[in-house]
């Protein structure tokens, strides 16, 4: 198993807001999440990622326990975190955002091939590589956050709400991205309103309540039950 978490309780000032989650991702899957705004969503990847401790449980990556790990080791051990929102350095270029995410590589000719497979799979970045990220249109922007987060080598990718703020044609074109990055062998985790999208793209699927995991299964079976039809698919 690539990635498990087992039991997980975090607490923001007292109120509870994950309450003993427990999920798994295997290597070379797709996994998301649904749920509505503030059901856990969100705390649980920034848990895996380090930058939100848990309060009790645990968090095993590739056989590793890294819950309290901090987030550099993290990224060093092989996992990548697209927050929502993006997060780029408005004012950087594309190319000296996609260097950052790059900073802990030592290996210079890695970081040059990694750079050579985001131009290739992204030639509007290479094509803006001097602009300010600023100055990307939100789907220009949405890729280079992305890219930004492959150019670590990750073998987990975190992506939280990818398809926040696009246009129909973008967020097609994230569920491609999406598969297009789970072909090139990373495992994918992810956080999505889009239920449509989301379900299409993952082969497994938790849905989440409240800080629980209400529901989970094979995208395929879940797809089948009304409660999944009716809350987020509307049919």
């Amino acid at each position: 198993m690539l990635l498990e978490i087992k039991n997980l309780w975090i607490r923001y000032e007292g109120a509870e807001v994950l309450k003993g989650i427990s999920c798994s991702i295997e290597e070379g899957t797709i996994v998301t999440f649904l749920g509505s705004n503030g059901a856990g969503k969100s705390t649980t990847l920034r848990a895996i990622c380090g930058l939100k401790a848990p309060d009790s449980g645990e968090i095993w990556f590739n056989g590793e326990r890294i819950d309290g790990n901090s987030p550099q080791n993290i990224i060093k051990q092989g996992i990548g975190h697209v927050l929502e929102g993006r997060a780029l350095f408005p004012y950087m270029t594309v190319l000296e955002n996609l260097k950052v995410g790059a900073f802990l590589q030592k290996d210079r000719e890695q970081i040059d091939r990694n750079l050579g497979k985001i131009f290739a799979n992204f030639p509007i970045l290479k094509e803006r590589q001097q602009q300010q990220a600023r100055t990307l249109s939100g789907g220009e922007q949405q890729m280079l956050a992305i890219a930004r987060a492959l150019m670590g080598s990750p073998k987990l990718l975190l992506l939280d709400e990818p398809s926040l703020g696009l246009s129909p044609l973008m967020v097609r074109e994230i569920g491609t991205i999406v598969q297009e990055i789970h072909q090139r062998g990373v495992s994918v985790l992810l956080v999505e309103q889009n239920a449509r999208l989301a379900l299409g793209v993952a082969q497994r699927c938790y849905v989440f309540e409240t800080g629980s995991v209400a529901l989970s299964g094979e995208t395929k079976e879940m797809l089948g039950t009304d409660q999944v039809r009716k809350a987020y698919l509307g049919l």
